[in-house]
Protein backbone atom coordinates (compact mmCIF):
# COMPACT_ATOMS: atom_id res chain seq x y z
CA UNK A 1 0.00 0.00 0.00
CA UNK A 2 1.78 3.40 -0.89
CA UNK A 3 2.23 5.46 1.64
CA UNK A 4 0.56 9.47 1.70
CA UNK A 5 3.34 12.00 0.35
CA UNK A 6 3.84 15.27 2.44
CA UNK A 7 3.17 18.51 2.03
CA UNK A 8 6.79 19.35 1.71
CA UNK A 9 7.23 16.45 -1.14
CA UNK A 10 4.38 17.61 -3.40
CA UNK A 11 5.79 20.99 -3.11
CA UNK A 12 9.27 20.20 -4.47
CA UNK A 13 7.90 17.52 -6.96
CA UNK A 14 5.99 20.66 -8.54
CA UNK A 15 9.15 22.89 -8.22
CA UNK A 16 10.57 20.04 -10.53
CA UNK A 17 7.65 19.87 -12.94
CA UNK A 18 7.82 23.85 -13.01
CA UNK A 19 11.11 23.92 -13.87
CA UNK A 20 11.39 21.12 -16.69
CA UNK A 21 8.11 22.44 -18.39
CA UNK A 22 10.12 26.20 -18.72
CA UNK A 23 12.89 24.32 -19.67
CA UNK A 24 10.81 22.62 -22.77
CA UNK A 25 8.76 25.54 -23.20
CA UNK A 26 11.76 26.91 -23.72
CA UNK A 27 13.41 24.81 -26.54
CA UNK A 28 10.15 24.36 -28.18
CA UNK A 29 10.06 28.04 -28.60
CA UNK A 30 13.28 29.31 -29.36
CA UNK A 31 13.99 25.79 -31.09
CA UNK A 32 12.58 26.91 -34.78
CA UNK A 33 13.87 30.52 -34.77
CA UNK A 34 17.50 29.18 -33.37
CA UNK A 35 18.01 26.06 -35.94
CA UNK A 36 19.25 27.47 -39.01
CA UNK A 37 18.18 25.35 -42.16
CA UNK A 38 21.33 24.00 -44.23
CA UNK A 39 20.64 25.43 -48.13
CA UNK A 40 19.16 23.48 -50.03
CA UNK A 41 20.56 25.13 -53.27
CA UNK A 42 23.92 27.07 -53.87
CA UNK A 43 24.06 30.76 -54.65
CA UNK A 44 25.68 30.06 -58.05
CA UNK A 45 23.10 27.52 -58.92
CA UNK A 46 21.55 27.88 -62.60
CA UNK A 47 17.81 27.71 -62.16
CA UNK A 48 15.42 27.23 -64.77
CA UNK A 49 11.65 27.63 -65.39
CA UNK A 50 9.62 24.31 -66.77
CA UNK A 51 9.26 26.09 -69.83
CA UNK A 52 12.92 26.74 -70.31
CA UNK A 53 13.90 23.56 -69.81
CA UNK A 54 11.36 22.38 -72.35
CA UNK A 55 12.18 24.42 -74.60
CA UNK A 56 16.22 23.68 -74.19
CA UNK A 57 15.29 19.91 -74.24
CA UNK A 58 13.55 20.29 -76.99
CA UNK A 59 17.00 21.95 -79.21
CA UNK A 60 19.40 19.77 -77.26
CA UNK A 61 17.99 16.22 -77.25
CA UNK A 62 19.88 13.58 -80.06
CA UNK A 63 16.40 11.50 -80.63
CA UNK A 64 14.52 14.90 -81.37
CA UNK A 65 17.14 16.05 -83.89
CA UNK A 66 17.18 12.10 -85.44
CA UNK A 67 13.22 12.91 -85.87
CA UNK A 68 13.44 16.19 -87.27
CA UNK A 69 15.90 14.61 -89.57
CA UNK A 70 14.13 11.91 -90.93
CA UNK A 71 10.77 14.78 -91.82
CA UNK A 72 13.74 16.46 -93.90
CA UNK A 73 14.83 13.13 -95.66
CA UNK A 74 11.06 12.38 -96.03
CA UNK A 75 10.00 15.68 -97.76
CA UNK A 76 13.30 15.04 -100.30
CA UNK A 77 12.68 11.78 -100.99
CA UNK A 78 8.55 13.10 -101.96
CA UNK A 79 10.14 15.56 -103.58
CA UNK A 80 12.15 12.79 -105.54
CA UNK A 81 9.06 10.71 -106.57
CA UNK A 82 7.33 13.70 -107.92
CA UNK A 83 10.08 14.34 -110.01
CA UNK A 84 9.51 11.36 -112.14
CA UNK A 85 7.00 13.07 -114.00
CA UNK A 86 9.79 15.49 -115.38
CA UNK A 87 12.17 14.40 -118.09
CA UNK A 88 15.33 13.67 -117.43
CA UNK A 89 18.11 15.90 -118.99
CA UNK A 90 21.93 15.26 -119.30
CA UNK A 91 24.62 17.73 -120.88
CA UNK A 92 27.30 16.34 -122.13
CA UNK A 93 30.50 17.97 -124.26
CA UNK A 94 34.57 16.60 -125.15
CA UNK A 95 37.35 18.35 -126.92
CA UNK A 96 40.35 15.90 -127.38
CA UNK A 97 43.30 16.91 -129.82
CA UNK A 98 45.13 13.58 -131.45
CA UNK A 99 48.66 12.78 -133.07
CA UNK A 100 48.83 12.35 -136.91
CA UNK A 101 52.42 11.35 -137.36
CA UNK A 102 53.29 9.52 -140.61
CA UNK A 103 56.13 8.04 -142.48
CA UNK A 104 56.51 9.67 -145.95
CA UNK A 105 58.49 7.18 -148.19
CA UNK A 106 59.73 9.47 -150.57
CA UNK A 107 61.97 11.47 -148.87
CA UNK A 108 62.15 8.91 -145.49
CA UNK A 109 60.83 10.73 -142.71
CA UNK A 110 58.37 11.54 -140.09
CA UNK A 111 55.84 13.74 -140.82
CA UNK A 112 54.08 15.29 -137.80
CA UNK A 113 50.49 16.62 -137.53
CA UNK A 114 47.62 16.41 -135.28
CA UNK A 115 43.49 16.07 -135.56
CA UNK A 116 41.35 18.00 -133.66
CA UNK A 117 37.74 17.32 -132.45
CA UNK A 118 34.93 19.31 -130.23
CA UNK A 119 31.90 17.76 -129.37
CA UNK A 120 28.72 18.53 -127.63
CA UNK A 121 25.59 16.78 -126.97
CA UNK A 122 22.21 17.11 -125.06
CA UNK A 123 19.92 13.65 -124.22
CA UNK A 124 16.56 13.86 -122.63
CA UNK A 125 14.73 10.82 -121.49
CA UNK A 126 10.86 10.62 -120.00
CA UNK A 127 9.00 7.59 -118.99
CA UNK A 128 5.98 8.15 -120.41
CA UNK A 129 4.25 5.30 -118.77
CA UNK A 130 5.28 2.73 -116.17
CA UNK A 131 2.32 1.02 -115.01
CA UNK A 132 1.69 3.42 -112.10
CA UNK A 133 4.85 3.26 -110.63
CA UNK A 134 5.20 6.29 -109.86
CA UNK A 135 1.89 7.64 -108.84
CA UNK A 136 2.22 4.30 -106.59
CA UNK A 137 5.94 5.99 -105.52
CA UNK A 138 4.14 9.09 -104.67
CA UNK A 139 1.90 8.04 -102.65
CA UNK A 140 4.23 6.36 -101.05
CA UNK A 141 6.59 8.82 -100.31
CA UNK A 142 3.49 11.17 -98.87
CA UNK A 143 2.61 8.66 -96.27
CA UNK A 144 6.08 8.02 -95.37
CA UNK A 145 6.26 11.90 -94.78
CA UNK A 146 3.18 11.87 -92.56
CA UNK A 147 4.26 8.83 -90.57
CA UNK A 148 7.59 10.84 -89.90
CA UNK A 149 5.57 13.83 -89.10
CA UNK A 150 3.80 11.84 -86.62
CA UNK A 151 6.93 10.04 -85.12
CA UNK A 152 8.31 13.56 -84.77
CA UNK A 153 5.55 15.19 -82.91
CA UNK A 154 5.22 11.48 -81.08
CA UNK A 155 9.02 12.28 -80.20
CA UNK A 156 8.33 15.52 -79.42
CA UNK A 157 6.19 14.64 -76.21
CA UNK A 158 8.68 11.96 -75.31
CA UNK A 159 11.37 14.65 -74.57
CA UNK A 160 8.29 16.49 -73.40
CA UNK A 161 7.71 14.19 -70.68
CA UNK A 162 11.19 13.34 -69.44
CA UNK A 163 11.72 17.21 -69.46
CA UNK A 164 9.28 17.53 -67.01
CA UNK A 165 9.95 14.45 -65.26
CA UNK A 166 13.38 15.38 -64.39
CA UNK A 167 11.93 18.73 -63.56
CA UNK A 168 9.91 17.78 -61.36
CA UNK A 169 12.72 14.67 -59.61
CA UNK A 170 14.50 18.19 -58.82
CA UNK A 171 11.40 20.16 -56.82
CA UNK A 172 10.94 16.51 -55.47
CA UNK A 173 14.18 16.17 -53.73
CA UNK A 174 14.01 19.32 -52.72
CA UNK A 175 10.92 18.89 -50.78
CA UNK A 176 12.06 15.90 -49.47
CA UNK A 177 15.11 17.32 -48.41
CA UNK A 178 13.68 20.24 -46.78
CA UNK A 179 11.23 17.57 -44.75
CA UNK A 180 14.07 15.49 -43.93
CA UNK A 181 15.43 19.38 -42.70
CA UNK A 182 12.64 19.49 -40.53
CA UNK A 183 12.99 16.23 -38.89
CA UNK A 184 16.00 17.20 -37.95
CA UNK A 185 14.92 20.38 -35.87
CA UNK A 186 12.29 18.13 -34.20
CA UNK A 187 14.83 15.85 -33.38
CA UNK A 188 17.04 17.84 -31.73
CA UNK A 189 14.17 19.46 -30.20
CA UNK A 190 13.37 16.69 -28.50
CA UNK A 191 16.73 15.35 -27.43
CA UNK A 192 16.97 19.04 -25.84
CA UNK A 193 13.94 18.24 -23.58
CA UNK A 194 14.64 14.72 -22.76
CA UNK A 195 18.05 16.37 -21.18
CA UNK A 196 16.16 18.91 -19.79
CA UNK A 197 13.89 16.76 -17.97
CA UNK A 198 16.70 14.08 -17.19
CA UNK A 199 18.26 16.90 -15.33
CA UNK A 200 15.17 17.56 -13.22
CA UNK A 201 14.64 13.86 -12.54
CA UNK A 202 11.36 13.56 -14.32
CA UNK A 203 12.59 11.47 -17.12
CA UNK A 204 14.99 8.40 -17.62
CA UNK A 205 18.53 8.21 -19.74
CA UNK A 206 16.23 5.72 -21.80
CA UNK A 207 14.54 8.61 -23.31
CA UNK A 208 17.74 10.70 -24.22
CA UNK A 209 18.93 7.34 -26.32
CA UNK A 210 15.98 7.09 -28.21
CA UNK A 211 16.26 10.69 -29.47
CA UNK A 212 19.29 10.78 -30.07
CA UNK A 213 18.95 7.53 -32.08
CA UNK A 214 16.13 9.66 -34.06
CA UNK A 215 18.27 12.53 -34.64
CA UNK A 216 21.02 9.92 -35.83
CA UNK A 217 18.14 8.47 -38.48
CA UNK A 218 17.39 11.64 -39.31
CA UNK A 219 20.56 13.02 -39.85
CA UNK A 220 20.92 9.86 -42.23
CA UNK A 221 17.88 10.45 -44.12
CA UNK A 222 18.76 14.33 -44.99
CA UNK A 223 22.07 12.79 -46.52
CA UNK A 224 20.33 10.55 -48.17
CA UNK A 225 18.06 13.41 -49.77
CA UNK A 226 20.67 15.84 -49.89
CA UNK A 227 22.32 13.29 -52.49
CA UNK A 228 19.58 12.24 -54.59
CA UNK A 229 18.65 15.94 -54.71
CA UNK A 230 22.07 16.99 -56.41
CA UNK A 231 22.03 13.94 -58.75
CA UNK A 232 18.48 14.87 -59.89
CA UNK A 233 20.14 18.38 -60.79
CA UNK A 234 22.69 16.64 -62.78
CA UNK A 235 19.99 14.57 -64.75
CA UNK A 236 18.58 17.79 -65.21
CA UNK A 237 21.62 19.79 -66.31
CA UNK A 238 21.84 16.92 -69.03
CA UNK A 239 18.30 17.16 -70.08
CA UNK A 240 18.58 20.92 -70.97
CA UNK A 241 22.48 20.37 -72.61
CA UNK A 242 24.33 21.77 -69.78
CA UNK A 243 27.27 20.08 -68.12
CA UNK A 244 26.87 21.22 -64.42
CA UNK A 245 23.69 21.17 -61.96
CA UNK A 246 20.60 22.95 -62.80
CA UNK A 247 17.89 23.53 -60.54
CA UNK A 248 14.42 24.17 -60.69
CA UNK A 249 12.53 26.96 -60.18
CA UNK A 250 8.28 25.95 -59.22
CA UNK A 251 6.41 28.93 -59.75
CA UNK A 252 3.24 27.54 -60.76
CA UNK A 253 4.29 24.98 -62.33
CA UNK A 254 2.74 22.35 -59.62
CA UNK A 255 -0.51 23.67 -59.36
CA UNK A 256 -3.31 21.38 -59.66
CA UNK A 257 -5.93 22.18 -62.40
CA UNK A 258 -8.79 20.66 -63.61
CA UNK A 259 -8.15 18.92 -67.63
CA UNK A 260 -9.00 21.22 -70.26
CA UNK A 261 -11.51 17.83 -71.80
CA UNK A 262 -13.97 16.03 -70.35
CA UNK A 263 -13.30 12.24 -69.96
CA UNK A 264 -15.29 11.48 -72.98
CA UNK A 265 -13.67 13.99 -75.28
CA UNK A 266 -10.57 12.96 -74.36
CA UNK A 267 -11.89 8.84 -75.50
CA UNK A 268 -12.57 10.28 -78.82
CA UNK A 269 -9.51 12.52 -79.33
CA UNK A 270 -6.89 10.01 -78.52
CA UNK A 271 -7.97 7.80 -81.23
CA UNK A 272 -7.44 10.53 -83.97
CA UNK A 273 -4.62 12.78 -82.64
CA UNK A 274 -2.68 10.21 -80.90
CA UNK A 275 1.20 10.69 -82.35
CA UNK A 276 1.32 6.55 -81.94
CA UNK A 277 -2.17 5.91 -83.63
CA UNK A 278 -1.76 8.78 -86.04
CA UNK A 279 2.00 6.36 -87.18
CA UNK A 280 0.30 3.46 -87.36
CA UNK A 281 -2.02 4.59 -89.64
CA UNK A 282 0.45 6.48 -91.74
CA UNK A 283 2.80 3.13 -91.99
CA UNK A 284 -0.39 1.31 -92.85
CA UNK A 285 -1.00 3.81 -95.93
CA UNK A 286 2.91 3.25 -96.89
CA UNK A 287 2.65 -0.35 -97.38
CA UNK A 288 -0.58 -0.38 -99.47
CA UNK A 289 1.40 2.20 -101.25
CA UNK A 290 3.88 -0.24 -101.76
CA UNK A 291 2.37 -2.73 -103.11
CA UNK A 292 1.50 -0.90 -106.00
CA UNK A 293 5.35 0.02 -105.97
CA UNK A 294 5.33 -3.80 -106.38
CA UNK A 295 2.37 -4.88 -108.72
CA UNK A 296 3.88 -1.94 -111.17
CA UNK A 297 6.65 -4.07 -112.22
CA UNK A 298 3.96 -6.45 -114.29
CA UNK A 299 3.34 -4.00 -116.47
CA UNK A 300 5.55 -2.61 -119.44
CA UNK A 301 7.37 0.67 -119.51
CA UNK A 302 7.31 2.69 -122.43
CA UNK A 303 10.10 5.57 -122.78
CA UNK A 304 11.00 8.85 -125.23
CA UNK A 305 13.77 9.70 -125.83
CA UNK A 306 16.00 12.19 -127.91
CA UNK A 307 19.24 13.21 -128.58
CA UNK A 308 20.95 16.63 -130.19
CA UNK A 309 24.76 16.24 -131.24
CA UNK A 310 27.33 18.67 -132.72
CA UNK A 311 30.57 17.90 -134.29
CA UNK A 312 33.60 19.54 -135.03
CA UNK A 313 37.29 19.74 -136.04
CA UNK A 314 37.63 23.73 -135.28
CA UNK A 315 37.04 25.27 -131.84
CA UNK A 316 34.65 27.97 -132.75
CA UNK A 317 30.77 27.32 -132.64
CA UNK A 318 30.31 28.21 -136.48
CA UNK A 319 30.20 25.25 -138.84
CA UNK A 320 30.79 21.84 -137.95
CA UNK A 321 28.11 19.10 -138.41
CA UNK A 322 24.66 18.40 -136.06
CA UNK A 323 22.25 15.99 -135.51
CA UNK A 324 19.42 14.52 -133.85
CA UNK A 325 17.37 11.56 -133.08
CA UNK A 326 13.73 10.75 -131.33
CA UNK A 327 13.21 7.47 -130.10
CA UNK A 328 10.05 5.77 -128.50
CA UNK A 329 10.64 2.56 -126.37
CA UNK A 330 9.00 -0.49 -125.20
CA UNK A 331 10.13 -2.71 -122.41
CA UNK A 332 8.67 -5.58 -120.64
CA UNK A 333 10.63 -7.85 -118.12
CA UNK A 334 9.05 -11.04 -119.38
CA UNK A 335 10.67 -13.41 -116.43
CA UNK A 336 13.45 -11.91 -113.92
CA UNK A 337 13.42 -15.11 -111.43
CA UNK A 338 10.59 -14.31 -109.70
CA UNK A 339 11.92 -11.39 -108.21
CA UNK A 340 8.69 -9.90 -109.10
CA UNK A 341 6.72 -12.11 -107.22
CA UNK A 342 8.87 -11.95 -103.65
CA UNK A 343 8.72 -8.37 -104.07
CA UNK A 344 5.30 -8.58 -104.01
CA UNK A 345 4.76 -10.69 -101.93
CA UNK A 346 6.81 -9.36 -99.37
CA UNK A 347 4.83 -6.01 -99.87
CA UNK A 348 1.43 -7.83 -99.46
CA UNK A 349 3.03 -9.20 -96.00
CA UNK A 350 4.16 -5.85 -94.86
CA UNK A 351 0.46 -4.28 -95.70
CA UNK A 352 -0.94 -7.30 -93.51
CA UNK A 353 1.45 -6.50 -90.64
CA UNK A 354 0.78 -2.54 -90.70
CA UNK A 355 -2.89 -2.95 -90.44
CA UNK A 356 -2.74 -5.14 -88.02
CA UNK A 357 -0.69 -2.97 -85.86
CA UNK A 358 -3.00 -0.31 -86.36
CA UNK A 359 -5.49 -1.88 -84.94
CA UNK A 360 -3.37 -2.98 -82.08
CA UNK A 361 -1.85 1.07 -81.55
CA UNK A 362 -5.78 1.98 -81.33
CA UNK A 363 -6.50 -0.90 -78.64
CA UNK A 364 -3.47 0.34 -76.36
CA UNK A 365 -4.00 4.25 -76.51
CA UNK A 366 -7.51 3.49 -75.33
CA UNK A 367 -6.18 0.94 -72.47
CA UNK A 368 -3.14 3.52 -72.04
CA UNK A 369 -5.87 6.34 -71.51
CA UNK A 370 -8.09 4.75 -69.06
CA UNK A 371 -4.57 3.98 -67.16
CA UNK A 372 -3.32 7.42 -67.13
CA UNK A 373 -7.07 8.36 -66.55
CA UNK A 374 -6.97 6.83 -63.23
CA UNK A 375 -3.54 7.77 -62.27
CA UNK A 376 -4.75 11.52 -62.85
CA UNK A 377 -8.27 10.97 -61.03
CA UNK A 378 -5.87 8.68 -58.10
CA UNK A 379 -3.19 11.23 -57.73
CA UNK A 380 -5.95 14.07 -57.11
CA UNK A 381 -8.12 11.99 -54.11
CA UNK A 382 -4.22 11.63 -52.80
CA UNK A 383 -3.48 15.10 -52.74
CA UNK A 384 -6.53 15.95 -50.63
CA UNK A 385 -6.07 12.80 -48.80
CA UNK A 386 -2.46 13.38 -47.78
CA UNK A 387 -2.94 17.43 -47.28
CA UNK A 388 -5.64 16.35 -44.57
CA UNK A 389 -3.17 13.38 -42.94
CA UNK A 390 -0.75 16.13 -43.10
CA UNK A 391 -2.48 18.31 -40.69
CA UNK A 392 -3.41 15.81 -38.64
CA UNK A 393 -0.20 14.75 -38.13
CA UNK A 394 0.76 17.75 -37.00
CA UNK A 395 -2.17 18.57 -34.83
CA UNK A 396 -0.93 14.73 -32.86
CA UNK A 397 2.19 16.37 -32.38
CA UNK A 398 1.09 19.42 -30.79
CA UNK A 399 -0.34 17.20 -28.48
CA UNK A 400 2.02 15.12 -27.92
CA UNK A 401 4.58 17.75 -27.49
CA UNK A 402 2.14 19.10 -24.42
CA UNK A 403 2.04 16.00 -23.33
CA UNK A 404 5.59 14.82 -23.14
CA UNK A 405 5.81 18.49 -21.35
CA UNK A 406 3.31 17.86 -18.64
CA UNK A 407 4.48 14.19 -18.43
CA UNK A 408 1.67 12.75 -19.52
CA UNK A 409 3.39 10.64 -22.25
CA UNK A 410 6.17 9.12 -22.94
CA UNK A 411 9.40 10.11 -25.46
CA UNK A 412 8.43 6.92 -27.38
CA UNK A 413 4.83 8.41 -27.94
CA UNK A 414 6.84 11.87 -29.07
CA UNK A 415 9.05 10.09 -31.41
CA UNK A 416 6.58 8.27 -32.96
CA UNK A 417 4.22 11.87 -33.41
CA UNK A 418 7.28 13.23 -35.08
CA UNK A 419 7.69 10.16 -37.78
CA UNK A 420 4.05 9.94 -38.33
CA UNK A 421 4.33 13.77 -39.56
CA UNK A 422 7.36 13.35 -41.65
CA UNK A 423 5.81 10.02 -43.53
CA UNK A 424 2.41 12.05 -43.93
CA UNK A 425 4.55 15.23 -45.60
CA UNK A 426 6.39 13.03 -47.73
CA UNK A 427 2.97 11.19 -49.22
CA UNK A 428 1.63 14.47 -49.83
CA UNK A 429 4.83 15.37 -51.73
CA UNK A 430 4.82 12.11 -53.27
CA UNK A 431 1.44 12.79 -54.15
CA UNK A 432 1.86 16.24 -55.48
CA UNK A 433 4.26 15.03 -57.94
CA UNK A 434 2.80 12.25 -58.83
CA UNK A 435 -0.18 14.15 -60.29
CA UNK A 436 1.66 16.10 -62.62
CA UNK A 437 3.50 13.15 -64.02
CA UNK A 438 0.80 11.55 -64.44
CA UNK A 439 -0.71 14.15 -66.53
CA UNK A 440 2.36 14.58 -68.53
CA UNK A 441 2.21 11.01 -69.25
CA UNK A 442 -1.90 11.65 -70.72
CA UNK A 443 -0.62 14.91 -72.78
CA UNK A 444 1.98 12.80 -74.25
CA UNK A 445 -0.50 10.27 -74.69
CA UNK A 446 -3.14 12.83 -76.40
CA UNK A 447 -0.47 14.77 -78.25
CA UNK A 448 -2.01 17.85 -77.20
CA UNK A 449 -1.59 20.37 -73.91
CA UNK A 450 -4.35 19.77 -71.51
Amino acid sequence: MLEPLSVGSCRRAARRVSVAAAFVGLTIVAGPAAAQAPETAPEDLQVMTLEEVVQRALLVNPQMAQAEGSVRSAEATRLSARGSYLPTINASSNASRASTNRFNPQTNTTVTGSSNSYSAALNASLDVWNGGRRGAEINDAGAALEAARATAQQRRFDVVLSAKVAFYDVLRRAELMRVSEARIRRARESLAAAERRLQVGTATRSDVLRSQLELNDARQAELTERTNWTVATYALGRVVGVEDRVGAESGDAIAARALALSDEELRGLVLETSPAVVAAGANLRSARAGVGVARSQYFPTLRATSNLNWFNQEFAFDGGTSSWNMGLAVSLPVFNGFQRESAATRARVAADVAEFEVRDARRAARVDLERLLGSVRLAEERLELTAEAVEVAREDLRVQDERYRLGASTILDLITSQLNLAQAETDEIAARYDYQIARAELEALVGREL
